[in-house]
């Protein structure tokens, strides 16, 4: 009954706005040209107000508008060395339109006009139709990167996600080289519950068998980043969180050559340079980097180096068709200082007592992309993809057949016996990643009963043969990822698997007309899923030193279709009212099952989870100086995997019934949240020049509920109880400043308390085997300075993060980095010099 009453409620709040299509929809094509020579003016950017749109000229000055309403636009065109012209059209029908701008006859600084530009393209949305994708009445939200101002060289991604709402992150202290964000009560390791993408292409280890992200880009290389919620399943995937899609820079457009190096260094030894080429020869194009980063870490025993190589290069046979081609490579190691108990916590947050943990990842990304225009109303574009990698993790978790982080006597790190030698093997787990996908798409605008619609169908293949093998690792304290079963021909926890995947989808969606005001969007996507697993783990047997090796090779096909429904209604230029309800799926992974942790157990008859979400929202701008959005959010999660403490057969410990922490299906949650975001120009409200001076403020709150409303047989005591990862406030707000050259930036982060485990256990004491483990995160705020300096073609950046010096953590890990608490950085500094030529 009561999930009948849920489903009733979120499709109750989807269909009382109405049905709706958008009126015919029009082009606003043109020219930009110099206003005295009459020569186009190649990269200008046309800033549509009314629709947070940035469109940019091409080599001839041209640029072209598309899909947009009957009524009043206002169009702000900037160029580098050109006064900024602001025009406000109306339109009912195409228009071809020409702009002439006019050469600055005040010289000023390229920050000064950079200040001029942030202040018109603050805030960015996604149109309801770009390239060959749909956007209308989902929940879009754009980070905006050439004018950040924060520690980019270790991507700290509470600064670059400050103004995404309700995003909940982990913060470990690698260098920023992996990216751990969830939101909505989904679990933020390595952003697993997104579909996490590279211009458009996947570059997680296994969409659906392994959806865990390794590779993050550096945020020095990317132009925006793209946050995409309700109802992206439909075109992205199955998943509950929906897409993070990262775009790198594009070719330089009016340059053969643009070289860009920044160079940083700061606390517990940073020190990272990143150096890229961008330019445009003829029909061809180019954007190259190399980031080179290594690190300390705020612990003992946390240092890391990474190599990361990006190449682009693009041809444009003619106007109407683009081919690119893309390689990324990812190269690091890093120590991990392994977790700790709340006693140890709260004495000294730098404690490490393991020296013998390490972590290391290889990842190469290839993608080719096709992009065709058959006509000024039909779209294709196909994309070729494919993923080889390997990620290799050793270390001292705790005692084999025995659970708990703390058993170890400080003075005895990593269990030494009485001559000084380490008495356990390390644990190691190596796996390997490669497959290949291709994902076609086919976008075009027709008419239907005398209005314009717009259709969009794709299919995506993708194939993924990874292997997972978990054994013995050396005695040692080096970076050593082979197996030793030479000198632990015992050991329990092994196994060695293939995980041949397959996943075949099509999905749709079409924008239909109804008034003027009012589109709907209904969409589909089909999916084929076979999981397959062929290998073998070894399982202990009570009593006896040697455990059973139990072979497997099972087959599990299953396919389904989702549906979904998004709903816009624009009352003006400035305020849209939109909606979207989507259902949801995630699949369980076999190497989920069959990677043994002495941190827990997981359950047999673990199964896929199902669910459904949608969201309400009201966004706009108010008198061009206040950016805005209101949203609700409901997502009923079924058959959610967590972790809860139970009392049953363990297969992985040797003395049979213990109270273990078990990884299973407990029950279905329901979630419930409202979101709200300003962007607050206050230098242009109180009319400052902005030419010299920029004020801006921002608040971004979410305030989230949840419940375990139903629990599976046996998992009864979490009914009633909050669901992990969510604290009921989330704020990040800031003020930016600046005057001429100089910007700064103040940011508060603001947590309130979370729990890690369906139960809501209490903070254990620290005789207890599994301290530290279990627990909530207690509130937590975090505060960070930032400071920049342009003169002519140097910039220099400067900060201070964790200003306050507080002690406070963001996790509790089950495995690695762990187990145990893993410390966020204290207070750190920071300093980097860019050049640009």
């Amino acid at each position: 009954m009561m999930r009948l009453k849920v489903y009733s409620t979120l499709f109750f709040l989807v269909f009382t706005l109405g049905l709706r299509a958008e009126e015919a929809l029009n082009t606003i094509s043109g020219l930009v040209v110099d206003g005295t020579t009459q020569q186009p003016i190649s990269d200008a950017q046309i800033f549509v107000q009314e629709i947070s749109g940035i469109y940019t000229t091409d080599s001839k000055g041209r640029f072209e508008i598309n899909n947009l309403k009957d009524g009043f636009y206002t169009l702000t065109i900037f160029a580098f060395q050109y006064e900024t012209l602001k025009e406000r059209i109306t339109i009912d029908t195409d228009v071809s339109l020409s702009f002439q701008l006019e050469q600055l006859v005040t010289e000023l600084s390229e920050v000064v006009i950079n200040q001029k530009k942030e202040e018109v393209f603050k805030l960015k949305r996604l149109n309801p139709v770009e390239g060959t994708a749909i956007y209308a009445g989902k929940k879009t939200e754009v980070v905006l990167l050439d004018n950040m101002i924060g520690n980019m060289a270790i991507n700290n991604a509470r600064q670059v996600y400050a103004q995404i709402a309700g995003l909940n992150i982990y913060e470990s202290n690698d260098g920023g080289l992996q990216l751990s964000i969830g939101g909505r009560g989904l679990d933020p390791n390595r952003t697993s519950n997104f579909n996490t993408r590279q211009n458009g292409y996947d570059i997680s280890a296994d969409v659906l068998g392994y959806p865990e992200s390794y590779y993050t880009p550096p945020v020095e290389g990317l132009e925006e980043i793209e946050v995409i919620r309700g109802a992206a399943s439909l075109q992205y995937g199955t998943q509950f969180g929906g897409l993070i899609n990262f775009k790198m820079k594009e070719p330089v457009k009016n340059k053969k050559v643009e070289g860009v190096t920044r160079n940083t260094v700061g606390s517990f030894g940073l020190f990272s340079t990143f150096n890229s080429l961008s330019g445009t020869v003829g029909k061809f194009g180019y954007y190259t980097y190399y980031n080179y980063k290594q690190g300390d870490g705020f612990r003992p025993n946390s240092e890391f180096d990474s190599h990361n190589y990006y190449g682009h290069i693009d041809y444009s046979p003619t106007e109407k068709t683009k081919i690119s081609f893309e390689f990324t490579y990812l190269d690091y190691l890093a120590q991990q200082g392994g977790g700790l108990w709340d006693e140890k916590f709260q004495d000294d947050p730098k404690f490490s007592s393991r020296e013998r943990n390490w972590f290391s990842v290889n990842w190469k990304l290839y993608s080719a992309k096709l992009e065709h225009k058959f006509s000024s109303k039909t779209d294709f574009s196909l994309t070729l993809f494919g993923l080889n990698a390997e990620r290799n993790a050793v270390g001292f978790r705790g005692i084999p057949g025995e659970d708990g982080i703390n058993r170890s006597p400080v003075q005895e790190p990593d269990w030494l016996n009485e001559d000084g030698e380490y008495e356990y093997p390390r644990d190691l787990i190596k796996g390997e990643f490669n497959n290949w996908g291709a994902e076609a798409r086919l976008l075009t605008r027709y008419e239907l009963a005398g209005k314009s619609s717009v259709f969009l169908i794709g299919s995506k293949y993708y194939q993924a043969k990874n292997k997972a093998i978990q054994g013995p690792g050396s005695y040692s304290k080096e970076a050593d990822f082979d197996i030793d079963l030479l000198n632990s021909p015992n050991y329990p926890n092994q196994s060695n698997y293939e995980f041949p995947n397959l996943n075949v989808s099509v999905f749709g969606e079409n924008i239909l007309n109804i008034t003027e005001t009012l589109s709907i969007t209904p969409g589909f996507r089909f999916e084929y899923i076979d999981t397959k697993s062929n290998g073998w783990y070894l399982r202990s047997i009570q009593n006896q030193d040697i455990g059973e090796k139990v072979f497997e090779s099972e087959s599990l096909p299953r396919s389904f279709v989702l549906f979904g429904l998004g709903i816009s209604n624009q009352f003006s230029n400035s305020i849209e009212l939109y909606a979207n309800v989507s259902q949801n799926y995630r699949s369980v992974t076999f190497s989920d099952i069959r990677t043994t942790s002495p941190a827990f157990s997981v359950s047999e008859n673990i199964s896929d989870e199902k669910g459904i979400s949608a969201d309400i929202g009201l966004r706009g701008k108010y008198q061009d100086n206040i950016s805005y959005e209101l949203n609700g959010f409901v997502i009923l999660y079924n058959d959610r995997i967590g972790i809860i403490t139970t009392s049953q057969e363990n297969r992985i410990q040797a003395d049979g019934k213990s109270v273990v922490q078990l990884r299973t299906n407990i029950g279905d949650a329901l979630i419930t949240g409202a979101e709200f975001f300003a962007d607050w120009n206050i230098g242009e409200t109180i009319g400052l020049n902005n030419t010299k001076y920029r004020f801006s403020t921002f608040v971004n709150l979410a305030i989230t509920g949840s419940e375990y409303i139903n629990a599976i047989k046996g998992n009864e005591s979490v009914e009633g109880k909050r669901v992990e990862f969510i604290p009921t406030v989330n704020l990040k707000t800031g003020l930016n400043g600046g005057y001429k050259n100089f910007k700064s930036s103040v940011q508060l982060t603001y947590l309130t308390e979370q729990f890690t485990d369906a139960t809501n256990s209490p903070v254990l004491r620290s005789g207890d085997a599994s301290s530290g483990l279990k627990g909530a995160i207690p509130s937590y705020y975090v505060m960070d300075l930032s400071l920049s300096y342009t003169y002519k073609f140097l910039k220099l950046e400067s900060g201070v993060n964790n200003l306050t010096d507080n002690s406070y953590f963001t996790r509790r890990a089950t495995g690695y980095p762990g187990p145990g608490i893993i410390p966020s950085d204290g207070r750190g500094y920071y300093l980097t010099l860019q050049a640009k030529f």
